[in-house]
């Protein structure tokens, strides 16, 4: 099983074995390697997955009543497909303001190029094995159905997560993300991007084993692709 997140140098991936539920970490440096590795059960990954031609997805929504009051901000709405397209954030905002009412934020821009590749990679039958997962959505499930009640960034919130990890079977999340790092250098990864993905990869098991939470109504973009959120 996978837990992936995107970070400055690729991606971010936790792995459990399900054979002895050991944990390990390591870096990817385009998606298509992530879904090449076949004996991958399940894999989770903090990216969009299916993209909506106008309006928010419901997922989105969803993902947000759940995380409100506290952590509903870290949900944030993709481009739509179209805004994929353009080179420029300015030409995508500018599409997004006229056509759709709505402009596109410069964190989702940032992303976009990530939004890009799996969506180039993706199809619909790999979300037999597959699924867009939100880390917040994945740490409320942990802590009894409530969000963290610290943003993840801060010293409380990093604290925060490790505890609710280590009580879900993951007690080495600094050492995972400790290893990368002097792997793969400082610049390369964030702290977080591995305890996200730590969180995700927690949600690839529920998953499997039916206790995950799947927040969607079922629409299918204009690839086929479902637009659901685990965690």
């Amino acid at each position: 099983m996978l837990g992936v997140d995107g970070c400055r140098a690729g991606w971010a991936a936790v792995r459990i074995n399900l054979y002895d539920n050991s944990v390990s970490g390591f870096m990817a440096a385009a998606f298509t390697d992530i879904l090449a590795i076949a004996d991958a059960a399940m894999i989770m990954v903090d990216m969009p997955i299916g993209l909506a031609d106008t309006g928010p997805r419901a997922c989105e929504v969803m993902a947000r009543k759940r995380l409100s009051p506290l952590r509903h901000a870290s949900v944030f709405s993709p481009p739509r497909r179209k805004m994929l397209s353009f080179s420029r954030y300015e030409d995508a905002n500018g599409w997004g303001k006229k056509n759709d009412g709505k402009g596109l934020s410069r964190q989702a821009w940032m992303i976009a190029p990530k939004i890009r590749e799996i969506d180039e990679a993706v199809t619909p039958e790999d979300q037999i094995r597959l699924g867009e997962a939100h880390p917040e959505v994945a740490f409320s499930r942990l802590n009894d159905d409530e969000p963290c009640a610290h943003p993840k960034r801060t010293a409380e919130g990093q604290a925060e997560r490790r505890a609710l990890l280590a009580r879900a079977g993951i007690a080495d999340a600094e050492r995972i993300y400790e290893s990368l790092r002097k792997q793969h250098g400082a610049k390369a990864i964030a702290r977080d991007d591995v305890y996200d993905a730590c969180a995700l990869v927690l949600t690839a098991k529920a998953r499997l084993d039916g206790s995950a939470i799947r927040l969607s109504d079922d629409a299918r973009d204009a690839r086929g692709l479902v637009m659901e959120i685990w965690g």
